[in-house]
């Protein structure tokens, strides 16, 4: 049973009404600083804590709570004789409940021209301490460190009449706990970004502790146990239909939302994944043709894949989509008969989702993680800069510009052949980038694909001019990669001697 509490917050929206309900119960009020001056204006009897400890509020208020007197009040074990002993021999008396929320760190130090002095004074010692006090001896404290939290409580605090289940003291214990572990999180890439400078910047490391765990049905394999880690992934998907995804779907969905997040035009997009790489892709005036054209590349392939769409999927597109067998569709929006259609196989996962920038990615490896920039590098008409004596035209500039896109989220070596905003082959994941091209061209003599004309990306350069001369056998009227070997003038003289137009990007686009 609450018989006192200590309310200590910065943020005091909600506070009174909590404090009436305190008062209910008839829970003595411990306050500090602004807390007490509002309680007290408010007709609250409380008690302030420099007179409960009999010293004053020191060093322009950094020290206010740090004493035995409210220490001891938190951590004593009830259940504990040498504690009980001690609470009584030094006239100590138990504190049940601590109310704490902290100084804004993040919010200060995220706007224009903080200074470092300013950023350290919202640093919350007494708080954190208060929290972490309370949440240690949870067994016989609650802990309360939001706003968001007081309405929750107070319902509890009326239902129970002020018994509180312990595993609702244990479940206040994990958010506190949560928060002072953010919030150390925050603090700590300050000081990291102030040490390393501009080139750390990018490099806002999420606290791991802080995401939320989901279940998986397994992973890679079914013997493998699997959880995802949320971080924002609710404000990104939304699972409409189907059953509980796996960790291999959720590598497919990555994929997926990485691909069409580089084809936000106008114009309807449809792309097809499967194990992690696109096999088709298309651009056209309707979502139904995008499909058809994606689904033409490689017939064999989508079956048990992922299908996205950059617009609403209509229900005309649906219809022909349901004669596939398909494990996922993701779109930002369904027209309704589409998804009376779509959820008549109960176990298809339908999606929403939507665009949201993410500046950073993450790689579980022995011994650590890997963390980078996003390959968020474009290229656009005007920067097309072609190194040979051929020049594209307008029409295959832009499917040279569709390509790379493309070829950016193929496993490397990867080698996409396009014409007509649509790709014809896909050739990726293989030691060698001719064996690359090898496969992609076997794959358009199996679906009926002429290569004649197309244009090809390759995502890294090609150190030996083989590889340029594989593309041409192949029908390649135009190429885009980046450069950059000690060979390119020999890969240049082949192209020119070849009759193909040739744009270096400076940009390797590598997805290992």
């Amino acid at each position: 049973m609450i018989k006192r509490a200590l309310i200590s917050v910065y943020d005091k929206e909600g506070i009174v009404e909590l404090a009436e309900s305190l008062k209910k119960f008839d829970i003595e009020i411990i306050s500090t600083g602004g807390t007490f001056k509002l309680l007290s204006e408010s007709g609250f009897e409380v008690t302030k804590a420099e007179d409960l400890t009999g010293f004053p509020e020191i060093l322009g208020g950094r020290v206010k709570t740090l004493h035995p007197k409210i220490f001891g009040g938190i951590l004593s074990d009830r259940e504990n004789e040498e504690h009980n002993t001690d609470m009584k021999n030094l006239e100590l008396d138990p504190i049940d409940l601590v109310i704490v929320n902290l100084y804004p760190f993040e919010e200060t130090v995220t706007k224009e021209g903080v200074s470092e002095s300013e950023a350290i004074e919202q640093i919350d010692i007494g708080g954190v301490t208060l929290i972490r006090a309370a949440a240690k001896n949870f067994r016989h404290v609650n802990v309360l460190v939001s706003k968001y939290q007081y309405e929750e409580f107070i319902r509890v605090l009326n239902q129970t009449s002020n018994k509180i289940p312990p595993e609702y003291s244990r479940m206040l214990a994990y958010k506190a706990f949560k928060t002072t572990s953010a919030y150390d999180h925050e603090i700590k890439n300050y000081f990291y970004g102030n040490i390393n400078g501009d080139e750390s910047k990018f490099m806002n490391i999420p606290d791991i502790g802080s995401y939320t765990g989901m279940s998986l049905r397994y992973g890679e394999n079914p013997h493998q146990k699997a959880v995802l880690l949320k971080d924002d992934f609710d404000e990104i998907f939304e699972v409409i239909h189907g059953k509980e995804l796996s960790y291999n779907n959720m590598l497919d969905i990555d994929a997926a939302y990485s691909l069409v997040s580089d084809f936000r035009d106008p114009k309807p997009f449809c792309g097809i994944i499967k194990h992690g790489n696109p096999c088709g892709a298309a651009i056209s005036d309707e979502l139904q043709e995008a499909y058809a054209k994606a689904f033409s590349t490689d017939k064999v392939s989508p079956f048990g894949g992922i299908i996205i769409f950059n617009k609403k999927l209509d229900f005309k597109t649906s219809i022909d989509i349901d004669k596939l067998f398909i494990e996922i569709i993701l779109a930002p929006d369904y027209e309704d008969e589409a998804l009376e259609l779509l959820k008549k196989k109960k176990n298809r996962r339908l999606i929403r989702f939507r665009y949201k920038e993410d500046k950073t990615e993450f790689r579980k490896i022995s011994g650590g993680v890997l963390m980078q920039e996003k390959d968020s590098a474009k290229t656009d008409a005007g920067s097309l800069n072609f190194v040979t004596v051929k020049k594209a035209d307008s029409i295959a500039a832009e499917d040279l510009i569709f390509a790379e896109k493309i070829a950016k989220h193929v496993k490397s070596n990867a080698v996409v052949f396009v014409k007509d905003l649509r790709t014809l082959a896909i050739g990726g994941g293989q030691p060698s980038r001719i064996d690359s091209t090898k496969i992609a061209v076997m794959k358009a003599k199996e679906f009926g694909h002429d290569l004649t004309g197309s244009v090809t990306a390759s995502d890294a350069f090609f150190p030996f001019a083989d590889g340029l001369l594989e593309l041409a056998k192949a029908g390649a009227a135009a190429v885009i990669q980046p450069g950059g070997s000690v060979r390119d003038e020999e890969v240049i003289k082949a192209a020119d001697e070849k009759d193909i137009a040739m744009v270096f990007t400076g940009t390797r686009h590598f997805k290992h």
